[in-house]
């Protein structure tokens, strides 16, 4: 079977929810009744054939091409399955998934991952706001699994995180790792400023010397035997995380929010 490929026939001027089109929700669904299902697009409902092109028949494997910004809730509550945005994808990309598997190939907008609890993400562009965080007023953000962005994330990365693990090849933008209670959060490039602002627990994991508040003691330099086994567990993936030589186990450790528990830590490459 080919995969199930939504192709979209227009850049829609409102925002559309495609919270519908996830793999557990088409399992059982005839070609004509996933033509027929409603997408909420500002005060419309449009049918899916009147934004797509529908083709294929493998509700296991979603593309959706010519992806555009304003398709929202693209994998939200994903339970099993691939889902592969060939375009930019909206807000909340992947919102409380569970399982499966979400790829784009351009970018993401704000709360990718947002209170996700398990599964694999991958972005190949850049993220907005708020990835792998909460909404506003909750208290706990993604809850496991891999996110992967190859470009730059925004402002917030893994904001009330819980556990799991955050790959930003590039930047990451102000309050990285802010409140975060456990999980690992890793940046390749630079940090912008608040880093690890509130955070109980939980590691940040750093190729460069970062800005960091008072509220953070040095702790000096450690070898740490379990860098190694860490990046050892990204040997399967696509990208840089995956290259031995960016691996390393010689770090500077800066241990804090000490306005906090103060039982988190950032480690810098040495």
């Amino acid at each position: 079977m080919s995969a199930l490929t939504f192709t979209l026939k227009y850049s829609p001027d409102q925002r559309v929810d495609m919270s519908p089109l996830v793999c557990q929700r088409l399992q059982e669904l005839a070609l004509a009744d996933i033509a027929a299902l409603t997408l909420q697009s500002g005060k419309r409902k449009l049918r899916v054939d009147e934004l797509f092109t529908i083709d294929g028949s493998d509700t296991q494997n979603i593309v959706i091409k010519n992806s555009a910004d304003k398709l929202d809730f693209i994998g939200k509550d994903l339970e099993e399955g691939n889902i592969y945005v060939v375009g930019d994808a909206g807000a909340y990309l992947g919102f409380g998934m569970k399982s499966g598997e979400i790829k784009v190939s351009g970018n993401a907008g704000f709360y990718a991952a947002c209170e996700m609890k398990n599964g694999y993400l991958e972005v190949s562009g850049n993220a907005g706001d708020f990835l792998g965080a909460a909404l506003p007023g909750n208290k706990m953000g993604m809850k496991g699994g891999i996110i992967l962005i190859k470009g730059n994330a925004g402002e917030r990365a893994g904001d009330h995180m819980r556990r799991g693990n955050i790959l930003i090849e590039g930047n990451a933008g102000d309050y990285c790792g802010s409140r975060m209670s456990a999980g690992t959060i890793a940046v390749m490039g630079q940090t912008g400023r608040y880093l690890g602002y509130a955070m109980r627990r939980g590691t940040l994991l750093l190729w460069n010397q970062p800005q960091l508040s008072a509220s953070f003691n040095d702790c000096g330099p450690h070898t740490l035997a379990f860098l190694p086994i860490l990046f050892a567990s990204f040997r399967s993936l696509n990208s840089r995380f995956a290259d031995a030589s960016v691996a390393f186990n010689r770090v500077r450790r800066y241990a804090g929010d000490m306005s906090e528990m103060g039982r988190g830590e950032v480690l810098v490459r040495l």
